[in-house]
């Protein structure tokens, strides 16, 4: 059986094509024209659509669920907005005072309860 692997081509797509100022629809549109334009084959001396770059034959394959679709709705950071949300997951835990042991915040200057600056 042969499948198209989708997810390596958005994934390469995605990593060499800005999306600035896209819209969905455009984004998608682009991808289906790229997906068909003409590339050299490796190793022979033939044009054909990316998109035949991206079938993979999968009959002796054990492992199916690599070409499963995706159905994680959880928010997965990446391409340009994993900068933006990287502070997120190093988010330190809550300190104490250094004078008096007090719980803090974690972006607090300064302890409520006794007053002392925080480093």
């Amino acid at each position: 059986m042969e499948i198209f692997n989708g997810r390596a081509a958005t994934e390469e797509y995605m990593s060499t094509h800005s999306l600035t100022f896209s819209t969905p629809e455009m984004t998608l549109k682009k991808f289906a024209l790229w997906l068909g334009d003409q590339v050299n084959v490796p190793g022979k001396n033939e044009t054909v659509p990316r998109l035949l770059t991206y079938i993979n034959d999968v009959n002796n394959q054990s492992n199916n669920s690599d070409f499963l679709p995706d159905t994680d709705e959880s928010f997965k950071p990446s391409g340009a907005v994993t900068d933006m949300f990287k502070d997120l997951a190093q988010v330190k835990s809550p300190t104490n005072c250094h004078n008096c042991n007090y719980p803090l915040k974690t972006a607090s200057k300064f302890c409520p309860k006794c007053g002392s600056k925080q480093q």
